[in-house]
């Protein structure tokens, strides 16, 4: 299991001022509050966060953040980047207590999709409809990743919310707040070049098929005569 550590300074000047001359300088503003503390001001490196954003698991971790000599359990709650520089702008974290749930974004892992019923037997090819997952759980239920496994699904079926095996202790965040646990999370059909052909095959056979007692009454009318 990957573990991360951020080093933080304290920092007392704010606003935009303060903070564009940080960032000139090569830190990243950033504030930590959350478990009844009061918020903190703080500053990092910049290229290290960057470097750990590589990182899936960054985004889903227990973090260890450091300032000073003091440390303390954190989580990634959200970041703001540059609208076109591949820079960051700020970042928040937020403090975990070990009894006090979190609300995080979790990534999907879709598995055995080249394994895939219905593209093995069928041809067909699979969408997806989410790419992660709001959940609830104490830190020390956080999964890395959540797995949806695509073996088993046959062409035309649905992977929904409802199928998915959670992790104990791990609960959706809709359906606690009386959502939907009914949504698609992922689903195998027929590439639509395909099923665009086979509708025009079916369409070229009706109009076949309604031709023939025409030709075959014509046929008729010239026996008689």
């Amino acid at each position: 299991m990957n573990e991360f550590e951020l080093v933080a300074e304290a920092r007392t000047d704010v606003g935009k001022g303060a903070s564009r001359r940080l960032r000139r300088a090569g830190k990243l503003p950033g504030i930590v509050y959350g478990t009844g503390k009061e918020a903190s001001m703080i500053t990092l490196q910049h290229n290290s966060v960057m470097h750990n954003l590589e990182h899936e698991a960054f985004y889903s971790h227990i973090l260890t953040l450091k300032i000073g000599s003091a440390t303390e359990k954190v989580v990634l709650k959200d970041l703001q980047r540059h609208p076109y520089k591949t820079t960051l702008l700020h970042i928040d974290l937020q403090r975990v207590s070990e009894k006090e749930e979190l609300t995080m974004r979790i990534p999907f892992h879709f598995i055995n999709e080249e394994k895939c019923l219905g593209v093995k037997k069928d041809g067909g090819v699979i969408s997806h409809m989410m790419t992660d997952l709001e959940i609830v759980c104490l830190p020390k239920d956080l999964p890395e990743f959540i797995e949806v496994d695509m073996l088993e699904v046959a062409l035309d079926e649905t992977v929904h919310l409802s199928d998915l095996k959670l992790p104990e202790g791990v609960q959706l965040y809709s359906v606690l707040h009386g959502g939907d646990d009914s949504l698609p999370v992922a689903a195998v059909h027929m590439p639509k070049v395909i099923a665009a052909d086979e509708e025009e095959d079916a369409a070229a056979e009706e109009i076949a098929a309604a031709d023939v007692p025409a030709a075959k009454q014509e046929d008729k009318d010239s026996d008689s005569e």
